[in-house]
């Protein structure tokens, strides 16, 4: 089997949503989502579309391979704009599937989905953990786990969606190694995702230390980003709350890279920090705030990047 050694793909799948919208299962341990009801769940959806087709669009502009998955109409499924939760695809011809928290996006794991990816992809195995729902350990995919590849690390933030155990088994399964720590909110609420306060790239790391309350565990983080080489660049609590923790480097097919973000995330960083940015790679910022505000995630959430080899 191929060693996974690339940390970015210019091959993205994204789910085109059919029912976006506000999602009251997943509320509970997602602080970043509000319940507007100033608007009309057709509005909601119909702005949604909108968001995702322009964001594709976007992408596609700027060299990136987007594989667009149509969500189906039945069953309802708020939140299939968000497929990294539920799939992922690696370097080594795997494709893992993942115990989800909420048993509506249970219904986002979709066979179709990934015969479509085996027509293009090579595929060698898959891996299924979907059966740990049985017994309440949940592994939310790349909302769960920030993967450097290269180096062979795991970084997650423990809470009711990533299980210590799941994590430890996930890393045994694809030989990783898991970088465990907890991470709390300015209202000392466990992060839900680590996917919100922390993005790796090739060369730098975005992440928001003001979460992470542990001097021990902030320690383990800054050594373990010496010693892989990633600068880092900081984040403060409320530019998290903007969704700056949830980017993620991509490639386009001439090898230039991009650190994709919603405009949101793009407009609370401030002048030092783009520069910082800038250094490292390219900056895509894509307007998603319907997206943001109902479903509580945003740009890195859309894109499952696929790593297969390609036939």
């Amino acid at each position: 089997m191929l060693k996974e050694t690339a940390q970015t793909t210019s091959h993205i799948l994204m789910v085109r949503p059919a029912n976006f919208g506000f999602n009251e299962e997943t509320a509970a341990s997602n602080a970043f989502q509000t319940k507007d009801e100033s608007l009309s769940n057709a509005e909601v959806s119909r702005l949604a579309l909108a968001e995702f087709d322009a964001f594709v669009e976007k992408l596609r502009s700027a060299g990136v391979d987007v594989i667009v998955a149509e969500d189906t109409n039945r069953p309802l499924k708020p939140d299939a704009v968000f497929p990294n939760n539920w799939v992922t695809f690696h370097q080594n011809g795997t494709i893992v599937t993942y115990p989800m928290y909420a048993s509506v996006r249970r219904l986002e794991r979709r066979d179709d989905i990934i015969r479509s990816i085996q027509e293009r992809f090579r595929v060698e195995q898959k891996i299924q953990l979907q059966e740990y729902e049985d017994i309440d350990q949940y592994l939310e995919g790349t909302g769960s786990m920030i993967i450097d590849r290269p180096n062979r690390l795991v970084y997650a933030c423990l809470s009711p969606r990533t299980h210590p155990d799941l994590l430890v088994r996930f890393c045994k399964l694809m030989g990783y190694t898991a970088v465990p720590f907890h991470a709390v909110d300015e209202e000392g609420l466990e992060i839900y995702h680590t996917n919100v306060m922390m993005a790796i790239g090739e060369t730098f790391v975005v992440i928001c230390f003001d979460t992470v309350q542990s001097e021990i565990e902030e320690e383990l983080l800054h050594n373990k980003f010496a010693e892989t080489g990633k600068e880092v660049i900081e984040i403060t609590l409320d530019q998290m709350m903007n969704f700056a923790g949830n980017m993620l480097q991509v490639r386009n097919a001439k090898g230039e890279t991009f650190l994709v973000m919603s405009s949101q995330a793009f407009n609370s960083l401030d002048e030092s920090q783009i520069a910082q940015i800038s250094k490292h790679t390219n900056i895509l910022a894509s307007p998603i705030p319907t997206i943001e505000t109902y479903g509580g995630g945003s740009a890195r959430c859309m894109m499952a990047e696929v790593f297969l080899p390609e036939k």
